[in-house]
């Protein structure tokens, strides 16, 4: 439930004057997740009897106003003309007005089915109809890519943009932060460098992944959710997506969403558009999620810093950057990495230590306060007490990495300095040019840097396996 004062009561004026038969609102819950935009289940007393809706709101009421967000009348107005075409919708009921005094939003069907990425892609309930989902993400991407922009009136409220003016526009972003983070940068100048073609613009979903999407356990593929940040563009960009292994859930061999291979989600596409996938654009786009997501994650902590909905899951999230930044070193420059070693993060003779702090704390959010809640509060819990764990693995390892980082780039720049100075220097570098992309010594610094972080942010995150396999066997 929002802690908004009156949401609840201004919500059932709403419902019992919008719906008819609607005598009263049961329930509000608000569902786990949602860092970007507020997703609730509603239960309503109608004549007939119970029946349950879902609610889509901006973060704390407020509809954002950014470079990656079409708005929620816009997204309402997508999903409307997905479903006139074909795509796989719930049926939008209502669009929430301001006289409503409940924020921004809509009101739309509830449908049945699990879009929770982890149980999709782990769930022995989704044996069945696992081997089918990749097919039918294909499918319903080519009937999204063949909507008519004009005659949807889509072309008149969505962006467009091309494959340079996207990366430019993300990389501007994360430029306009005060953070040198160089394997973006370095990732950045690999996209300018290998940009597709501008070809075809069509519909681009923007989102379409494991996580956003609806499956139930016999019929597969129910329906496509969270439109926000569609444009008109390369329809490659949501075929790469799906692909990004931020999306598969641990799963790093099935390369669609952890769930399927990219033969079948470009056989089920083909099929349906009549048309071939260029798997070098692919290719491009997987880069580009890693890249994207990785200024993503870390918009997240600037949202946390000034947005109206400062939740403990937002600077989580934003230490997930590292994740999407050992994806790309494991897309671009695979190699060998030495892993650096935790040391003790305080003095063995403390009563109590800091690490000993730090997990009573973890253990209390993640034993007593989970067991007693349900819903966004227990899941909050978790990932409060996983931050524990993070600050727990900074404090081991971030001072020998800090050590480790300030030769590497020492060696590499010709000068000693703070971290600070020397990641700036390079940073600056890779983007006036001056620093060639294919310098091994560049190469290694990255790796190791980049592998070790996330050895303190998450070290179950299946990219920094593979890069430390990778390593080993190299």
């Amino acid at each position: 439930m929002s802690q908004e004062p009156d949401f609840f009561e201004q919500l059932a004026v709403t419902l019992r004057r919008e719906f008819q038969g609607c005598r009263d609102l049961v329930a509000v819950d608000r569902l786990s997740g949602g860092a970007s935009m507020e997703t609730y289940r509603i239960e309503i007393q109608t004549s007939s009897g119970s029946q349950l809706l879902c609610m889509r709101r901006g973060a704390g009421g407020v509809d954002r106003d950014n470079v990656s967000a079409v708005g929620l009348r816009t997204e309402a107005l997508l999903m409307r003309v997905a479903k006139e075409h074909g795509v796989v919708e719930p049926e939008i009921y209502y669009e929430l007005q301001p006289d409503d005094g409940v924020g921004v939003g809509f009101i739309m069907q509830w449908l049945g089915g699990e879009t929770l990425g982890s149980r999709i892609v782990r769930s022995p309930d989704f044996d069945d109809v696992r081997p089918l989902l990749a097919a039918q993400c294909g499918q319903e991407l080519a009937k999204i890519h063949a909507i008519d922009l004009d005659n949807s009136g889509l072309r008149a409220v969505l962006p467009v943009l091309s494959p340079k003016a996207y990366v430019n526009q993300t990389w501007d972003r994360y430029r306009a932060w005060d953070t040198p983070q160089p394997m973006i940068d370095f990732t950045g100048r690999w996209l300018e460098e290998n940009l597709p073609q501008d070809g075809d613009f069509r519909l681009v979903h923007n989102d379409f992944r494991n996580g956003n999407l609806m499956i139930d356990a016999k019929g597969g593929l129910q329906a496509v959710l969270d439109w926000e940040t569609s444009h008109i563009g390369d329809p490659m960009r949501d075929i790469g997506w799906i692909c990004t292994n931020s999306w598969r859930f641990g799963h790093r061999e099935r390369q669609v969403g952890g769930f399927g291979d990219l033969d079948d989600l470009i056989r089920g596409y083909e099929d349906e558009a009549g048309s071939p996938v260029n798997r070098d654009d692919v290719k491009f786009w997987e880069v580009f999620g890693s890249f994207w997501w990785a200024i993503g994650c870390l918009g997240m902590t600037d949202q946390y810093r000034s947005g109206p909905d400062a939740t403990v899951e937002r600077p989580a999230i934003g230490r997930r950057s590292s994740e999407c930044q050992v994806d790309c070193v494991n897309l671009l420059i695979p190699g060998p990495t030495e892993l650096l070693s935790p040391g003790s993060p305080t003095r063995q003779s403390d009563m109590p230590r800091v690490d000993e702090l730090l997990a009573s704390v973890r253990d209390f959010l993640h034993g007593d306060v989970m067991s007693s809640t349900s819903g966004r509060t227990n899941f909050l819990a978790r990932v409060a007490g996983n931050s524990l764990d993070i600050v727990g693995r900074e404090l081991a390892i971030g001072p020998a990495l800090e050590r480790h980082e300030v030769a590497l780039l020492s060696e590499l720049l010709g000068r000693t300095g703070t971290i600070d100075e020397l990641r700036w220097e390079l940073v600056h570098s890779l983007r006036d040019r001056s620093m060639e992309l294919e310098s091994p010594l560049l190469h290694s610094y990255l790796r190791d840097a980049v592998v070790n972080q996330v050895a303190i942010d998450q070290p179950k995150y299946s990219g920094f396996r593979f890069a430390t396999e990778t390593a080993l066997d190299s």
